[in-house]
């Protein structure tokens, strides 16, 4: 890849772009300076009465291809297309964009800075926050959480109450703001067939089917591995670290002993983008309010 970043690729567009338009140009000009024999024919003929005649382009026409060349050497001038000289125009479809965005952004800065003065609640309650709050979510949040924001594999509901991290508003927003990085660290050095032990014992802080005799070995290498760290002696989690309830019916990857065994065997690692540097404090705000309204149903 690195020969792609080289001055040779520099130089070899120029020299492409600008030869190909000068080269049309040539051709024009040496097709001007040709001897033409109006209405005699070539001797080609198709479909019987169809003929090629010896007749110079009309003027127009060619007026036209000097036209196109002259407009191209203005533009490279003007514009970008020349390797890397921008153009003296200092155009570029980055800075297009974040001018259009700032332009956009000022105009509807003085509704974000009315929702920023109130609290995530007070906003949840504005029907027209509500709107703004869901276009954002389907811009911005679908593709992870669902249409209908009730997750899939490895993306949490939003719907429900459970929160790894919490689900006060302060710390929704904290979450879409900053972002979160969710680790659970894998397991394998413990074998298989004690980590198949801690996948029943897990099974069976949350009343699902398990051996029993199993669970009862998996609950001691829970204490001894050190998984109460995160997930408390109970099991019930901790959301200081986003470590989820193991006792309550919601499964982040699926609640199969084969699932849990993957899950302690090789870890899991889940990302949440942080999107305040790129949003805005009052879009997060106000995707914050959507969020948390999205969950008032389950309580």
């Amino acid at each position: 890849m690195s020969d792609f970043v080289s001055e040779f690729w520099n130089l070899y567009v120029v020299v492409i772009v600008l030869v190909s338009i000068l080269a049309c140009a040539a051709l024009l000009f040496i097709q001007s300076k040709a001897t033409f024999t109006q209405g005699k024919t070539m001797g080609h003929v198709w479909d019987e009465t169809l003929e090629e005649y010896n007749n110079a382009l009309p003027k127009w026409w060619s007026w036209m291809f000097y036209i196109t060349v002259i407009f191209a050497l203005v533009y490279l001038v003007l514009y970008p297309g020349l390797g890397k000289f921008q153009g003296i125009l200092g155009w570029s479809s980055a800075g297009q964009h974040q001018a259009e965005v700032a332009k956009a952004d000022a105009q509807v800065k003085p509704l974000f800075d009315k929702y920023m003065k109130m609290d995530v609640k007070a906003v949840a309650a504005d029907k027209q926050a509500m709107e703004m709050g869901k276009r954002l979510y389907m811009t911005y949040c679908m593709q992870c959480h669902g249409a209908d924001a009730r997750g899939s594999k490895g993306f949490p509901n939003l719907t429900d109450n459970d929160w790894l991290y919490g689900g006060e508003p302060e710390k929704i927003e904290e979450t879409i703001a900053g972002g979160r990085m969710g680790v659970m660290p894998p397991h394998a050095q413990l074998g298989a067939d004690t980590i198949k032990d801690v996948a029943n014992f897990v099974r069976s802080l949350s009343g699902l089917a398990h051996d029993s005799v199993r669970a009862a070995k998996g609950k001691e290498t829970f204490t001894s591995a050190g998984c109460i760290g995160c997930h408390g002696p109970e099991g019930t989690g901790l959301q200081a670290v986003g470590a989820p309830n193991l006792t309550d019916k919601t499964w982040l990857y699926g609640s199969s002993e084969n699932t849990i065994i993957e899950t302690v065997t090789k870890g899991r690692q889940n990302q949440m983008p942080a999107w305040k540097e790129f949003l805005g404090d009052g879009k997060v705000h106000v995707l914050a309010a959507y969020v948390y309204s999205l969950g008032q149903g389950a309580k």
